[in-house]
C-alpha cells in the first residue's frame, strides 16, 4: 500500500475539518461551487467522482463479464438486501427514533420531514462511490460493474413505488433527469473512456502497460476522493455548526442502519461461501447511499430548508468516514472467506 492508502482516514478526517472550516471562511465561494449543478447534480462533484471511478473501469475486462452469470449468489445477496431489507429498516430506525427516542425534542412536522430523508436514503442504493469502495477492497470489478447496472435499472422502476409506500403518499416526483444524468455521468462515461484505454494499453494483452498506467492513475483517485469529502462538507459547513444536535440526533439512527445493514450482508455473505472479491463489494452496495439522488427528490418535495434535505445531507456527511471504516473491517477480516 502507498502514502495516500496507507493513511487514508487521516486524510479524510484532515479533510472533512478542513471543509467545515473553509466552508465557514468562505462560503461565498463553496456557494459559487454549489451553484454548478444542473439537474441536481453538481459539476465540480461530477468530475470529481469521475475522476475515481475511471482507474476502476479500466480495469473491467469485458470478456470475462460474460462469466458472471455462473455467480448468481453475489448479485443476489446485493438485490436482497437493497429492495427487500434495507429501505424498511431505514423506515423502522427513522419511526423508532423520531416518533419515539426523541420525540420530546422535535415537533411532529419536523420528525416527519427527518423521517422522510432517511427513507429516501434507504431506497437509493449506490451508484458511484461503490466502484471507490469495491477497488479499495479489492473486488471484482466486473462483477462489481454488473452488479451497480442491475441495481441502476432496477432503480428505475422500484424507486417511486417504494418510496411512495413508505411516505404514505401516492404522487411521489422522481426526478428522472437526476437520476438519468448521474448514471450517464458516474456509470456510462466512465465505463467508455476506460474500455477504449484498455483497448488501446493493452493491444499486447499481457496487461503490463495497462498495470503500469493504472498505478499512475491510483494517487489521482484517492485525491479525488479527499478534494470531493472537502466540497460536500464545505457545502454544509455552516448547517454542522449552526445545528450540531440535530446533526448528531439524525446521525444516530443513520450509523446504525449503515451498520447493521453491513453486518447482515456480511454475515449472509460469509454463510453464502462468497469469495471475498465478490462479498465485499455487494455488501458496500447495499450499505452505501445513492446521496445524489436522495437530496434531489427531497428537495423537489419537501424544500431546500426542510427536515427532510438536512437528513439526506446528514447521510452525505456519515457517508465517507462510515465506508473507510467499512473497508477497513472489510480488509482486515478477507480471511474470514478463506
Amino acid at each position: 500500500m502507498g502514502l495516500f492508502e496507507r493513511y487514508l482516514s487521516l486524510w479524510v478526517a484532515l479533510c472533512i475539518a478542513a471543509g467545515v472550516l473553509l466552508g465557514n471562511a468562505a462560503p461565498g465561494l463553496f456557494a459559487q461551487v454549489a451553484a454548478l449543478e444542473y439537474a441536481h447534480v453538481n459539476l465540480v462533484v461530477a468530475v470529481l467522482i469521475w475522476l475515481m471511478i475511471y482507474p476502476m473501469m479500466i480495469q473491467i475486462d469485458f470478456a470475462a463479464i460474460k462469466d458472471v452469470g455462473k455467480k448468481p449468489k453475489g448479485l443476489a445477496l446485493t438485490l436482497v438486501v437493497n429492495w427487500l431489507i434495507k429501505p424498511f429498516t431505514m423506515a423502522l430506525l427513522g419511526w423508532l427514533f423520531f416518533k419515539g427516542l426523541f420525540a420530546d425534542w422535535v415537533d411532529p412536522q419536523t420528525a416527519g420531514e427527518y423521517i422522510a430523508g432517511m427513507i429516501l436514503l434507504g431506497v437509493a442504493p449506490c451508484t458511484a462511490m461503490v466502484f471507490v469502495w469495491s477497488q479499495l477492497t479489492k473486488g471484482d470489478p466486473n462483477y462489481t460493474l454488473v452488479q451497480v447496472s442491475i441495481n441502476d435499472i432496477i432503480m428505475i422502476f422500484a424507486f417511486a413505488p417504494i418510496t411512495a409506500f413508505l411516505l404514505g403518499i401516492s404522487d411521489i416526483q422522481v426526478p428522472w433527469q437526476t437520476l438519468l444524468l448521474s448514471v450517464l455521468l458516474y456509470v456510462v462515461l466512465p465505463l467508455i473512456a476506460g474500455v477504449i484505454t484498455r483497448k488501446k494499453l493493452d493491444k499486447a494483452d499481457d496487461h503490463s502497460r495497462l498495470n503500469a498506467f493504472v498505478a499512475k492513475l491510483k494517487p489521482w483517485s484517492i485525491i479525488g476522493l479527499l478534494a470531493t469529502v472537502v466540497l460536500l462538507f464545505g457545502f454544509q459547513a455552516e448547517t454542522i455548526l449552526d445545528k450540531p444536535l440535530v446533526i448528531g440526533m439524525i446521525a444516530i439512527p443513520l450509523l446504525i442502519q449503515t451498520y447493521g445493514i453491513f453486518a447482515i450482508a456480511y454475515f449472509a455473505a460469509k454463510q453464502m461461501k462468497l469469495p471475498h472479491n465478490l462479498a465485499a463489494p455487494a455488501c458496500m452496495i447495499g450499505t452505501s447511499n445513492f446521496f445524489e439522488l436522495a437530496v434531489a427528490v427531497a428537495i423537489s418535495l419537501f424544500g431546500l430548508h426542510s427536515g427532510a434535505a438536512l437528513a439526506t445531507v446528514v447521510g452525505v456527511l456519515v457517508e465517507v468516514p462510515v465506508m473507510l471504516s467499512l473497508v477497513w473491517f472489510a480488509n482486515r477480516t478477507r480471511h474470514w472467506f478463506g
